[in-house]
């Protein structure tokens, strides 16, 4: 069977015996993966991972995205392969992502959690969330994201830390987390939400 991914200007092929698994996209870029059988295809601006010549997709489980790049997953393995632009997360070959358990992004960088283990690794660019070796990520549940900054909440315990530019959300040392049932974000700030308070 062949199945066509149809865009402006260009026609893309994927020969496989299923149909396109999914496509996903940067600001600039798509690929669009066919998980079953490997084949995969990208296009769009080679600095934004518009091209995967030579990126290797087998067993990749999942594939994840901010503005610049994008990361293929291999979650049995604790492998990745990342492409785009190298500094805003398109390198990831110094970076271990065994027992990963979720990946999160923003517009600069990439945050991979280990649940089991309480920690977690990032990179990109390090004034936007890419450096955080001095968070505690120790019973974080959830990660939420502004363009340049992330939040990781620990809704158990009532508490969270945040990271990243301090102008868009990544400064949280006066907010009170007790009770914070729900996180939510737009480009540069954060809004907590205690559903049961009503606050």
């Amino acid at each position: 069977m062949l199945t066509q991914v149809g865009c402006a200007g260009v026609g893309l092929h994927l020969s496989s015996t299923a149909h396109v698994h999914a496509i996903y996209s940067t600001d600039r870029a798509f690929i669009a993966l066919n998980q079953d059988s490997g084949d995969f295809v990208c296009w769009g601006d080679s600095d934004y991972g518009g091209n995967c010549s030579g990126i290797n997709v087998n067993n990749v489980t999942d594939i994840y995205s901010n503005g610049y790049s994008f990361i293929a997953y291999k979650k049995g393995l604790g492998q990745a392969t990342c492409w785009g632009r190298s500094p805003l997360g398109g390198d990831c070959s110094a970076v271990d992502l065994t027992s990963v358990t979720d990946i999160y992004s923003n517009k600069y960088a990439f945050v991979a959690l280990k649940k089991g283990s309480g920690q977690a690794v990032c990179w990109g660019d390090s004034d936007h969330g890419g450096a955080c070796s001095s968070v505690d990520f120790s019973s974080v549940t959830d990660i939420y994201s502004t363009e340049s900054a992330f939040v990781a909440l620990k809704r158990d315990l009532g508490q969270a830390v945040c990271w990243g530019d301090s102008y868009h959300g990544g400064d949280c040392s006066g907010v009170k987390f007790g009770s914070v049932t729900d996180i939510y974000s737009n480009k540069y700030a954060f809004v907590a939400l205690k559903r049961d308070h009503g606050q």
